[in-house]
């Protein structure tokens, strides 16, 4: 098998694991390799043909014989003509894809049939299971942005059922993994392979609720778990955990048994690394600094700094990657460079297992550790190395041991980063060879791994970061001073801990610097643009072109080559004939020649790189632009607290209510982002917000708002100072209004009266129809305002979920009613019925969508109230 063959096969299995994205791609992939077999070797013995037809003619042209010509001087063979003709190859390639999506299905993780998130019952949101799980823990104890510590527990044994079908159960026997969560002080000296026994309650992760959330229950299925675990309690006493589980099977190998409540040696390592950078350094320096060196699974960085170095486009920074692997790879080989191959490699071996096990197994510093011992094995054996195909047979062994990370984004990126270095960074650096390397290379690197990542994130994360490069391209020195500096402190402290903490303090203005740049570069306006949803057609059309534009430059500069060899050639024959003639060659033709040669392209030819840079800017602009000027949608937001309304009219933007800094961060932002919105228009605040302290100031920080209205009522005690929420919206060039009773806002063809301030009731005008948005009030209350005659009658009605009297109803006489609420009152519910009335409400159907053509629309599915042609 030859080289072209076994990179058809390689790239076949990643094709067939990439098939499984679709339901219908395991069989397609397969007829695609039938096809692909049957007709593409009848295509290339025909290109083939061609070409030497070609060939011939050219040669034919020749006066000197071909095979006397310089190795530079014969024709290359083009990648089609690589291709192999034998047709079992393209079967085997398929056989090979089809079987690759199988393989997904079976690693895919399933719930067995004792698993532990079957003890939910179906109305397992509702109701609260108490449990004691007994179990082993396999991660390091992580710290959320709730203030809770998180962590994977293996389970075993579950006990004290509350809430069950059955009763009360005492040790019964489970399997499955569970995402478990507890006070952070509970956690304190837990280490991962410790068996603990936790108290708390169990739930089932639901899909996401909003358009553009996480999907958390997709994020657990993939690491193998299908419920949670809110832990109050945690018993840490590995005694009463094994006692227990002796007690019911008389046998102590039930649980894996750690030597004491203790870490690893891995876990110690790693432990006694970061206590030496910790302990002469403040937060965050101190955990920035080992989050560099160690990856930020080893640390718990601060997520202020976390969000501040995402937003600015410097995550890589703080994760580890190849990066780490290629400092401690270059060192070790300085240092052994006296030494033997053979030592060099066992020590270079040895170094790259003690990383991945110091940095936790990351799929990044996974592939660049295979890279890295792709590159001592060609050492001991005197072989150069690819460094293309090693990244495909690095990529193609990690996939055989999980073919799961396919689809883990850490993973994605890597390969995709990696590959833009290998294919994009050499012809960058042939167009800047009259910088100095050292220069060039910090300017090239960011841009050839932007390149190669860009389609992906914004498929991802619908986000662009305009300053992401020239971030990279500012911090690089920061960058390398703090990681070869934070490998050189992690060695001294794990050797020495108080030479690691000297070290590390001279990091210390470094860190502060990069921390310094990351914050203002995050706060500027425009640091993230939003580009709405791109699709998977999107997707591959940019990926395509990229492509384009690297094959297509490499062909373009083979083929300037081929005719710079034929000219040479002409030149020197021309040349030849002349001394034998007793002529002087002509010197001016000469130097022509040889100017042709430096001023000609060597990346791609003058149209295809701005071809493809317009063609790139078209797909993600034009699909963006053309839903935003068609568009008119009203979005209810399933939130826990005050409901959030977005309505979209032809490019102009409405927010009414923002929550709090969750919502805006968790809810709101993440929905503005999928459809592609960077500005509010008008932004209306019905309820008593906090300032700049709340949901509204969160909003402030990443979007402009241009005019905001904001309910006066003296009801809202709990507002911050006034003057300097108005100042924050000033500042990015925004008008702030206040709203009092019977007040009217024209937003577009949309129309807003406060109708009362202080409960507050607001009516809505969209289009023809009327939407009325009640606060809470007591029922008292609702009879005296629907006595006033101050209530018209609405389509639509939008309430909290709490009871509402016969009065109001008939006052309104809604068609529809919504209610921002997990639950809502059942005797209201009834009257609802009765009247005809459609009901929804977000706790069950999530968050509801209304066009004009197609009505409502439900984000999650329910058994009634899918769809409504209101």
């Amino acid at each position: 098998m030859n080289q072209a063959t076994g990179v058809i096969f390689c790239l076949a299995y990643i094709l067939g694991l990439i098939s499984t994205g679709v339901p219908w791609g395991r069989y397609g992939i397969l007829a695609l390799g039938i096809a692909v077999a049957i007709a593409l070797p009848k295509l290339l013995r025909k290109f083939t043909k061609n070409s030497v037809k070609v060939t011939k003619k050219r040669r034919s042209r020749k006066k000197e014989n071909a095979l006397e010509e310089p190795l530079d001087a014969r024709e290359e063979l083009s990648l089609l003509e690589r291709l192999p003709r034998a047709k079992w190859v393209w079967a085997v390639a398929g056989l090979v894809a089809f079987l690759a999506s199988v393989y997904f299905a079976v690693r895919s993780p399933q719930p067995a049939i004792n698993d532990i998130s079957k003890l939910i019952p179906a109305g397992g949101n509702t109701q609260e299971v108490a449990v004691t799980v007994r179990g082993r823990v396999v991660s390091t104890p992580r710290l959320t942005r709730s203030g809770r510590s998180q962590f994977w527990l293996e389970t075993d044994l579950v006990s004290e059922i509350n809430g069950g079908e059955g009763g009360v159960v005492v040790n019964r026997p489970v399997s499955g993994k569970l995402y478990v969560t507890v006070p952070l002080l509970q956690a304190t000296s837990l280490y991962a392979d410790n068996t603990i026994a936790v108290v708390g309650s169990l739930y089932q992760p639901q899909p996401p609720s909003n358009p553009g959330a996480f999907d958390f229950q997709a994020y657990l299925a993939r690491e193998g778990a299908f419920a949670g675990l809110k832990g109050r309690q945690i018993d840490w006493r590995r005694e009463n955990a094994i006692a227990d589980v002796n007690r019911v099977n008389n046998q102590a190998d039930v649980f894996w048994e750690p030597s004491g409540m203790r870490p690893s040696t891995i876990q110690a390592m790693r432990q006694r690394i970061v206590r030496s950078q910790l302990s002469q350094l403040n937060v965050p320096e101190g955990p920035l600094i080992s989050a560099i060196a160690l990856g930020k699974q080893a640390v718990d960085l601060p997520y202020n700094i976390r969000d501040s170095f995402v937003q600015a486009g410097l995550a890589h920074a703080i994760a580890a990657s190849g990066t780490q692997v290629s400092m401690v790879l270059a060192l070790v080989l300085a240092l052994t460079r006296h030494f033997s191959k053979q030592l060099q490699f066992s020590f270079g071996v040895g170094a790259l297992f003690l990383l991945v096990g110091l940095t936790g197994f990351e799929a990044s510093v996974c592939r660049a550790a295979l890279m890295g011992f792709g590159t001592l094995f060609a050492l001991v054996l005197n072989r150069q190395v690819k460094p293309l195909g090693l990244l495909l047979i690095a990529a193609t062994i990690l996939l055989l041991v999980n073919p799961l990370w396919i689809w883990d984004l850490g993973f994605q990126l890597s390969f995709l980063a990696t590959l833009g270095l290998i294919v994009t960074t050499p012809p960058l650096m042939a167009k800047l060879d009259w910088m100095p390397p050292a220069i060039a290379s910090i300017v090239v690197v960011p841009i050839a791994a932007s390149v190669w990542v860009l389609p992906l994130l914004l498929y991802v994360f619908s986000v662009v970061s305009p300053y992401s490069i020239l971030v990279n391209i500012i911090v690089a020195p920061l960058l390398w001073i703090l990681s070869i500096g934070g490998m050189i402190s992690a060695l001294a402290g794990l050797i020495f801990p108080p030479a690691g903490s000297v070290l590390a303090q001279l990091l210390d203005y470094p860190a502060k610097g990069l921390i310094a740049i990351a914050e203002y570069f995050s706060q500027l306006p425009g640091n993230s643009v939003a580009v709405g949803q791109v699709s998977v057609f999107q997707l591959i059309a940019l990926y395509s072109l990229i492509c384009w534009v690297w094959i297509g430059g490499r062909s373009s500069a083979t083929s300037t080559v081929r005719d710079l060899t034929e000219v040479r050639n002409k030149q020197q024959a021309t040349s030849n004939k002349q001394q034998v003639r007793g002529k002087k060659p002509e010197k001016g033709r000469g130097k022509k020649g040889k100017s042709r040669v430096i001023t000609l392209p060597v990346f791609s030819s003058a149209w295809i790189l701005p071809l493809a840079v317009v063609a790139g800017l078209g797909i993600i602009v034009l699909p963006a632009w053309h839903v935003q000027a068609s568009l008119f949608q009203v979005t209810l937001l399933a939130t826990s607290g005050e409901p959030v309304f977005v309505i979209q009219e032809r490019g102009k933007v409405a927010l009414i209510n923002s929550g709090d800094e969750n919502t805006v961060r968790f809810t709101v932002l993440p929905f503005l982002q999928q459809q592609g919105i960077n500005s509010v228009n008008f932004a209306i605040a019905t309820h008593g917000h906090l300032g700049l302290s709340g949901g509204w100031g969160k909003l402030l920080e990443r979007l402009p708002i241009k005019t905001f209205y904001d309910n006066n009522a003296p009801k809202q005690i709990h507002r911050g100072s006034n003057q300097e929420f108005i100042t924050a919206v000033q500042s990015r060039l925004g008008v702030y209004f206040p709203l009092e009773t019977n007040s009217t806002v024209d937003l577009g063809s949309t129309r807003l009266q406060l109708v009362n301030a202080e409960i507050p009731v607001v009516e809505l005008l969209v289009g023809d129809r009327t939407w009325l948005l009640v606060g809470e009030m007591t029922p008292e209350a609702q009879t005296k305002l629907a006595a006033t005659g101050t209530l018209k009658p609405a389509q639509v009605l939008w309430w909290s979920g709490k009871t509402l009297t016969a009065e109001l109803l008939s006052a309104v006489g809604p068609k529809v009613a919504i209610a921002s609420a997990n639950e809502i009152d059942p005797e209201t519910a009834a009257q609802l019925r009765q009247s005809k009335t459609q009901i929804f409400w977000t706790g069950r159907d999530g968050a509801l969508q209304w066009t004009p053509a197609a009505g409502f629309k439900t984000t999650l599915e329910s058994e009634e109230n899918q769809t409504s042609f209101l």
